[in-house]
């Protein structure tokens, strides 16, 4: 209970920051969408109603909680564990580079996890608002509580950094050896993120040959001993190379439920937590334009941002192929759905790029599925366009002919309305 009311402290000063900035959400609370007066139906919403009828049962077990069980329920794969050091998010007292946060993900589910930890938070997709917070306490009981969370975990996202409705954000940010934030990048991790700016305060497992990046380093010193941090960092840049296959020595892994911070996983997250923001993003601007009879305009520029993201235009290129060390990339692939030739949008290329066949996988989703049929035929008529080759604008010549053969080919066999 202490942990709990220190918590809740914690986030009201931030709030009242975020008060004064003029930071906190407005789109979200625009008559049309009504954020925080909405009921969630997404995954975990379902799943506490389920728990609540006792057709669903959380078990507690005593080092994780109910980590094991809700990841099971939610089929949240163990090997999407990807571990952060930084102290970043909310229980910032818990940790640390020899304590770091595991996060786990699927589709639609992120969750978060800290030895120790008075609560979990997950982020769940809702298919009409987008992200959705919950925090669950980590006390032995009949069931979990669980709690959907508002200001709490909008103060940071619903803003800039989620594209100005309620998202997900990957990070990379240099730390001190106690994993205090010294530098962070101006904007959050996306495809279009050169590798070598990546992974800033996170663990990274995976071979790689000699791709730079940021993961697994941090700065020896503490952040007050820095001083200038530009000049700092610009005399002792914060760059890993080489293949980490194993944590050991870094940190006891033990206390988790894997020992992997998988890289091809990190590369997932990245690419899915921007798509998922960008759907959000076009669903309110097209809601909030039919609810007053505004300008389309508004909602093509984020449709068309939409079908560019989905398309991985400007997404950074890899120096050397990518390998993780976990069961991954075959639990992702396996998902499908395949086409009548095999052919799948979850499959890996991670030689040049991430995907073989360069459409999101997202196309699939419930949140996509869910979108203002303005914004579904918008998107359908522009990869018509460019998969069919009438759309030959410089921005696509990443996508060769195969490229764009197969992927009108996979779409379909497998996607309805394309």
């Amino acid at each position: 209970m202490f942990h709990r009311l220190l918590l809740t402290l914690v986030c009201a000063l931030s709030v009242v920051s975020a008060l004064r900035a003029g930071q906190l959400p407005k789109l979200a609370e625009d008559s049309a969408i009504a954020y925080s007066k909405t009921a969630a139906t997404d995954p975990v919403a379902r799943l506490m109603k389920k728990i609540e009828s006792g057709q669903t049962t959380i078990a507690y077990e005593e080092q994780h909680g109910y980590l094991p069980s809700l990841l099971k329920a939610l089929n949240v794969p163990v090997s999407s564990q990807g571990l952060v050091f930084s102290r970043t998010s909310l229980q910032v007292d818990r940790i640390a580079p020899w304590s770091p946060r595991a996060i786990y993900f699927n589709d639609d589910i992120y969750l978060g996890w800290v030895q120790g930890g008075p609560i979990m938070e997950i982020a769940a997709v809702d298919p009409k608002l987008g992200a959705v917070f919950y925090t669950v306490d980590q006390e032995p009981g009949e069931r979990p509580v669980i709690r959907r969370e508002g200001r709490t975990c909008l103060q940071c996202h619903d803003s800039g950094q989620t594209g100005g409705v309620p998202g997900f954000i990957m990070r990379s940010v240099v730390t001190d050896r106690y994993g205090y934030p010294v530098a962070a990048g101006t904007s959050a991790t996306t495809d279009q993120t050169k590798l070598e700016e990546r992974w800033g305060g996170w663990y990274v497992t995976g071979t790689m040959g000699n791709l730079h990046h940021k993961g697994n380093a941090m700065v020896p010193l503490l952040a007050h001993e820095i001083g200038n941090v530009d000049s700092y960092l610009a005399r002792n840049p914060i760059v890993s190379t080489g293949d980490v296959t194993s944590l050991a020595g870094k940190f006891d892994p033990d206390p988790y439920l894997a020992p992997d911070s998988d890289a091809v996983a990190l590369l997932v997250l990245a690419h899915q937590s921007e798509i998922h923001n960008l759907i959000t993003r076009a669903g309110y601007e097209a809601s909030r334009a039919l609810a007053v009879n505004g300008s389309m305009a508004v909602v093509d520029a984020a449709s068309e941002r939409l079908v560019r993201a989905l398309l991985f235009v400007n997404a950074a290129p890899f120096a050397a192929p990518v390998e993780g060390t976990s069961s991954f990339a075959k639990d992702f692939v396996n998902a499908g759905p395949r086409d009548h030739r095999g052919r799948s949008l979850r499959e890996f290329d991670l030689k040049t790029r991430l995907f073989r066949y360069p459409l999101s996988y997202l196309i699939y989703s419930e949140g996509f599925d869910a979108l203002p049929p303005v914004v579904k035929n918008y998107v359908s008529r522009r990869l018509h366009d460019v998969v069919s080759g009438t759309d030959t604008a410089r921005e696509f010549n990443h996508l060769s002919a195969d490229d764009r053969q197969a992927i009108g080919e996979i779409l379909a066999d497998t996607k309805a309305g394309f």
